[in-house]
């Protein structure tokens, strides 16, 4: 049986082995993880201010700029003033960056079903609590 520190390091490397393996499953090839992770922010949460996605992304105000910038030049997001405060901007998803945020849920979510049919159905209740548990702990 494996020491709890054991477990942590078991459970911290798979957990970013399938991260990395789900994040290749994107729609465009051309976004960076860092912009498919803003656009997600702006899919589940809708228009956020630069400061607000920073501190969702847990960057700076600096990098989130440029990566708004890269998002803006490609056409996946507008910014527009805000109405109270014209200093403020608020940056919204386009159709095309909802479009791509869907379309890679749809892959990532096709990759992972076709992996879990692979497993046996006692596995995947395993992994069904698993994912209970990890997002228990997430919230923690």
């Amino acid at each position: 049986m494996a020491t709890i520190t054991e477990l942590s390091t078991e459970l911290r490397m798979a957990t970013f082995r399938l991260s990395r393996r789900l994040r290749a499953e994107k729609a465009d090839q051309a976004l960076s993880d860092a912009q498919l992770a803003v656009l997600g922010v702006l899919y589940r949460r809708g228009a956020r201010t630069l400061t607000e996605l920073a501190e969702a992304e847990r960057v700076s105000a600096p990098s989130m700029n440029r990566t708004v910038n890269c998002l803006e030049e490609s056409g996946h997001v507008v910014r527009t003033a805000d109405e109270v405060d014209r200093r403020k901007s608020n940056i919204t998803l386009t159709d095309a960056g909802r479009d791509v945020v869907q379309q890679t849920l749809s892959k990532r979510d096709a990759w992972l079903t076709t992996r879990l049919r692979e497993l046996s159905k006692e596995d995947r209740a395993v992994l069904a609590r698993a994912a209970e548990l990890m997002g228990g702990l997430a919230t923690r």
